[in-house]
């Protein structure tokens, strides 16, 4: 199965590069509020103008158009040092693992049970759907949105 790569931009202007299943993928993953910025965390990204990018998975010469990717545009090689943005989303990412509980999919419940003072407050992070965090945030609950996965395991 083919790969599409897209070059995104972000709703602040930062531009990254995603590799996804199809252009419905991309599309689906947008609409569910999973895709978001490399560099700032905001979900309001879209397909910047570029020419994309499609593997077959064959060894094959790629089909180019005569318009070349701007600089910016290019992902930078492995052996190059990270930008400073992409090393400070590194220590952050250290940092909440560190010093916070995975609840996985029970994010929602669990800052909401801390908020209402039903569980024991604690630093937590894990993963909850748009219109939870959206209904948390509606109801007074301190929340905010990470601009990384983070690891599924438990601290």
């Amino acid at each position: 199965m083919g790969m599409i790569q897209f070059t995104l931009k972000c709703s602040a202007g930062h531009r990254f590069d995603s590799w996804f299943g199809s252009a419905e993928a991309f599309d689906k993953l947008r609409a569910a509020g999973m895709v978001a910025c490399s560099v700032c965390g905001t979900t309001e990204v879209d397909k910047a103008p570029m020419a994309p990018h499609v593997s077959s998975g064959r060894k094959t010469e790629a089909t180019t158009t005569d318009e070349k990717p701007q600089p910016e545009t290019r992902s930078r090689p492995l052996t190059q040092q990270a930008h400073p943005a992409e090393q400070a989303l590194a220590r952050l990412r250290r940092h909440v693992e560190a010093h916070s509980e995975y609840v996985g999919a029970d994010f929602a419940r669990e800052a909401r049970d801390m908020h209402a003072g039903i569980a024991p407050e604690r630093a937590i992070h894990g993963e909850a759907r748009a219109e939870e965090a959206r209904a948390l945030i509606e109801d007074g609950v301190p929340v905010a949105p990470l601009p990384f996965r983070t690891d599924t395991k438990s601290n």
